[in-house]
């Protein structure tokens, strides 16, 4: 697929409505603004993936933040859990720079694609079942778009599951029983690897569940696998 292929599905996203009660809540939340962030226009749409259109690995996320994505217009931009994954996409060489702050920041990735399963930030960052299954189809277009992409991230066990989902309903070889998502879980489906990782959320981050080097090693292993 070309490029305009990535672009027609970035389009579409940000345009879709098909989910009544997030879009009430996303344009409500860019409306109403947290009070550090009045002065700013809220993206309040939802979130295209950003990155590599050449990218060999992918990163997949739970949904945009309220106050987050959700602001900035960019997948895991203006908050903590961006602060955490895009720092160690630096580290480990994906991304040209630690700070990401805002769509106009300079950040540019390499060899990297982030997205997520749900693109409209849900209220309580739970998005219903439902939400979810009409939101897949723009993930499976990427994933058909990246179909060279050997390595997938699941930031989560919602990104996770669903990812397996996918593939064992497309038919791919996923292992029997289904396996289990952990920190370092590691799953071969045909050409691809995917990797669970614990998200970056502050849940996780600020109780030391997942810390920085444990983050690091997730991604060590998709470099040592993308970049062998």
């Amino acid at each position: 697929m070309t490029d305009s292929a990535l672009t027609t599905i970035q389009r579409e996203i940000t345009a879709c409505r098909r989910c009544p009660r997030l879009v009430e809540w996303r344009e409500r939340v860019a409306r109403e603004r947290r009070a550090a962030y009045r002065d700013e226009t809220y993206w309040g749409r939802p979130v295209p993936g950003f990155g590599d259109s050449a990218a060999r690995l992918l990163i997949v996320g739970l949904a945009p933040a309220a106050h987050g994505a959700n602001r900035t217009g960019r997948m895991f931009t203006g908050d903590r859990s961006g602060d955490w994954l895009y720092r160690a996409l630096h580290r480990a060489g994906f991304a040209s720079q630690p700070d990401s702050t805002g769509r106009g920041d300079g950040l540019v990735l390499r060899g990297a694609w982030v997205t997520a399963a749900v693109r409209c930030a849900p209220p309580a960052n739970k998005p219903t079942a439902g939400e979810r299954d009409r939101c897949r189809p723009y993930l499976e277009r990427e994933l058909d778009f990246f179909a060279d992409a050997g390595v997938i991230v699941a930031l989560g066990g919602f990104a996770f599951t669903q990812l397996l989902r996918i593939f064992r309903q497309r038919g791919e070889s996923v292992p029997r029983p289904a396996p289990r998502f952990g920190h370092g879980a590691e799953v071969g489906i045909g050409r691809r690897m995917l990797i669970g990782s614990y998200h970056p959320s502050q849940q996780n981050t600020f109780t030391g569940t997942l810390t920085e080097p444990m983050f690091d090693a997730i991604w060590a292993r998709a470099a040592e696998l993308v970049r062998p």
